[in-house]
């Protein structure tokens, strides 16, 4: 199998070459992508080096799988190239999320949507990734009515720079800043750019895309995106209110028998998710886990997962796996 990774050299395309690894994918030849300014870089694989090419050349090879993690611009303008060609796109960017002949795909939760003519497909976004794959068994079993969701995002979301700049002010130095306030010590409400309607886009993404992939727009989803000075990963308090009775015990039985995810909840011993724990993991913690008393059917979590594992490199390739695995490429 020819693999291409566009972006290598990006924060995601480093944990994807982590995770390609781990994951032992049956990998022929691999093409490390970047844009112009990094061709000729050298980036070491499994003990061997690796020449970084641009994406004319990357094209003209004719992988069978493309992963990109390289941004909204560039899988709009290369990613129909590499189509053309025969190859499978999985992209991690929003440029594809929300068109209407892409699927949006979380392999747990809608796999078996997956077509060989599907050459575009999209991955979700990391907050949106980690949150519905808690809420799809539950949606399936109780039908959720509305959701309430805030998330505390880790700074490797927004990138190098990102960290470059927590860095910096952890150590009193002035350098890059990635956001328009001070990081360390604070909480910014402020998760990418703001829209008309005084959402974010990221808030505005865990709305459209969770429709999209839990197959029903009548759900009503309200959220509010927070970057938080932490590395390990995204956390996010989800209010859910369900059109049917539910029991606790067989909720926490659901989430455990989910897979991908895994309940921490003990709170009598200090058990519950955390981004320290969930860091470098691929699996979507859940703890928490509680009634609430102030609505008919309502019930809290806290969801913790690793942004660039599960909400970005992981689930990007378990898509490029079941694609060979159901010969699909």
């Amino acid at each position: 199998m020819k693999v291409a990774v566009v972006g290598a050299t990006g924060m995601v395309g480093s944990v994807m070459l982590e995770v390609l690894a781990e994951r032992k994918l049956p990998i022929s030849e691999l093409l490390l992508v970047a844009s112009e300014r990094s061709v000729g870089k050298k980036i070491d694989f499994e003990g061997k080096s690796y020449t970084v090419i641009g994406m004319e050349s990357a094209v003209n090879a004719r992988p069978e799988i493309a992963l990109f993690s390289a941004g909204g611009a560039t899988s709009l303008e290369w990613a129909p190239k590499f189509a053309a060609v025969g190859t499978s796109v999985i992209d991690n960017s929003s440029a594809w999320r929300m068109e209407l002949d892409k699927k949006l795909i979380v392999p747990e939760i809608n796999a078996n949507q997956l077509t060989p003519a599907d050459k575009i497909i999209a991955n979700p976004n990391c907050s949106t990734i980690q949150m519905v794959m808690a809420l799809a068994p539950l949606h399936k079993e109780f039908t959720i009515k509305r959701i309430v969701v805030s998330t505390y995002q880790s700074i490797t979301g927004t990138g190098v720079k990102a960290v470059e700049q927590l860095t910096n002010e952890m150590e009193g130095k002035d350098g890059i800043r990635a956001y328009p306030h001070p990081i360390h010590k604070n909480a910014l409400p402020h998760c990418d750019v703001f829209l008309e309607n005084d959402y974010t886009k990221e808030e505005m993404k865990l709305v459209h895309e969770t429709h999209k992939i839990l197959g029903d727009s009548s759900i009503g989803i309200t959220a509010t995106a927070i970057r938080i000075p932490v590395v390990g990963g995204h956390s996010e308090s989800v209010n859910l209110e369900f059109k049917n009775p539910y029991d606790i015990d067989q909720v926490r039985t659901l989430l455990a028998d989910t897979p991908g995810v895994v309940v921490l909840d003990n709170p009598e011993a200090n058990e519950y998710p955390m981004p320290i724990h969930a860091e470098g993991k691929d699996e979507v913690f859940v703890g928490r886990i509680r009634r609430d008393e102030s609505v008919k059917n309502g019930l809290n979590l806290w969801i913790v997962s690793d942004n660039l594992r599960k909400g970005a490199a992981t689930n990007t390739i378990q898509i490029a796996e079941y694609l060979i695995q159901h010969r699909l490429i």
